[in-house]
C-alpha cells in the first residue's frame, strides 16, 4: 500500500494496522487478509466478494473489511455475507474511501448481508469518504440486508463524511422474536451532491424493536431524500427520527411510512428540517467566533 491508501484507511477505518481478522480490498481486488481462530474469511467462488464466518460464542473480536479505490473510471461491485454464530459478540468495521484525481467516475457498490443466529450481537461501523482534484465523480451505493434471529441484536453506525458526489443507500431488515436493531446515520452533502436513504424494515417477531436516527446536513445546492417504510407485524416497537439542517439552496425531503398490521404494534416517526437557529449562532459568536466558525461548530456537534 502507498501513502494515499494508508491515508484513506485512516479516515474510514481509523488506521491501517488492524488487530484481529481483516480483509482489505483495493481497486476491485483483495490485497491483504488475516483470519483468526474464531473468524474465517473465504473468497466467494461465484461472484466478487467474501463470506465472513464467525464462530458461536466468539467474544469481543474486531473484524475490518475496508474498501479503497484509487483508480479513476472503476466501477466496483462486491458481495459480502456475514454469518454470525449463536451468542457471538463482535465489532465489524467496514467503509469505503475513494481517491479520484482524474475525470472519469469512480464507483463502489457494496452489498452486505447479515445473518445473526440466536443471541448474537454485532456492532457495525461503516464510513464513506471521497477526495481528489479530478472532475470524475465519487459514487457509493451501499445495500445492507439484515436478518435477525430470536434474541439477536445489531447496532449500525453509518457516516458519510464528505466528498461523495452521489449515493443511494438501501437498508432492508427482517426481525424475529426479541430482536433489536439500532441504526445511527450521519450524512453531509455540499456542492451539487445527492444522497438518498431508503429503509425498509419488517418487525415480524414478538417484542422485536428498532430505533433509527438520521442526522444530516445539506449545504450549497445539494439534495437529500430520506425514505423509511416500517411494518409492525407483531407486538413490537419502532422509532424513526429524521433531523436535518439546510443552508444556502440545499433541499432535504423526508418521506415516512409506518404500517401497523398488529394491534400491539407501537410505531413512531419524527422529522425536523430547518436552518441553524439564530440563538445558537449568537451564543457562540459572543464567545469570539465568527459567524462561519459558529456554523461549523454547530454542524460538527449536530453530526457528532
Amino acid at each position: 500500500m502507498n501513502q494515499t491508501d494508508k491515508d484513506l484507511l485512516n479516515v474510514i477505518a481509523d488506521g491501517s494496522n488492524f488487530e484481529g481478522a481483516y480483509n482489505i480490498r483495493k481497486n476491485g481486488e483483495g490485497i491483504e487478509r488475516k483470519i483468526t481462530e474464531n473468524v474465517n474469511i473465504v473468497t466467494k467462488k461465484d461472484k466478487a466478494g467474501i463470506d465472513i464466518i464467525i464462530k458461536e460464542n466468539t467474544k469481543f473480536e474486531y473484524i475490518h473489511i475496508p474498501v479503497i479505490i484509487t483508480e479513476s473510471g472503476l466501477k466496483d461491485v462486491v458481495y459480502n455475507d456475514f454469518y454470525v454464530g449463536k451468542n457471538a459478540n463482535v465489532v465489524i468495521i467496514a467503509g469505503c474511501g475513494i481517491h479520484n484525481d482524474e475525470h472519469s467516475d469512480s464507483e463502489h457498490n457494496g452489498i452486505h448481508r447479515f445473518f445473526l443466529e440466536e443471541g448474537a450481537k454485532v456492532k457495525y461501523i461503516e464510513k464513506h469518504y471521497g477526495e481528489g482534484k479530478g472532475k470524475g465523480k465519487r459514487i457509493l451505493n451501499p445495500i445492507t440486508e439484515i436478518h435477525l434471529k430470536a434474541g439477536s441484536s445489531l447496532e449500525m453506525e453509518s457516516a458519510q463524511i464528505k466528498g461523495v458526489d452521489s449515493t443511494i443507500r438501501i437498508t432492508n431488515g427482517i426481525l424475529e422474536d426479541n430482536t433489536n436493531l439500532v441504526i445511527q446515520e450521519k450524512i453531509m452533502t455540499h456542492g451539487k451532491q445527492f444522497a438518498q436513504t431508503n429503509f425498509n424494515l419488517e418487525l415480524n417477531g414478538e417484542n422485536s424493536s428498532s430505533n433509527i436516527i438520521s442526522r444530516s446536513v445539506a449545504v450549497d445546492s445539494s439534495k437529500q431524500i430520506f425514505n423509511s417504510q416500517i411494518y409492525g407485524n407483531n407486538k413490537c416497537f419502532a422509532h424513526v427520527e429524521c433531523d436535518a439542517i439546510i443552508k444556502d439552496k440545499a433541499s432535504v425531503k423526508s418521506v415516512p411510512e409506518i404500517t401497523a398490521n398488529n394491534v400491539e404494534a407501537n410505531l413512531v416517526h419524527e422529522a425536523a428540517i430547518g436552518k441553524i437557529a439564530g440563538e445558537q449562532l449568537i451564543k457562540l459568536m459572543t464567545l469570539g467566533l465568527t459567524e462561519k466558525q459558529a456554523e461549523e461548530e454547530i454542524i460538527k456537534g449536530f453530526l457528532r
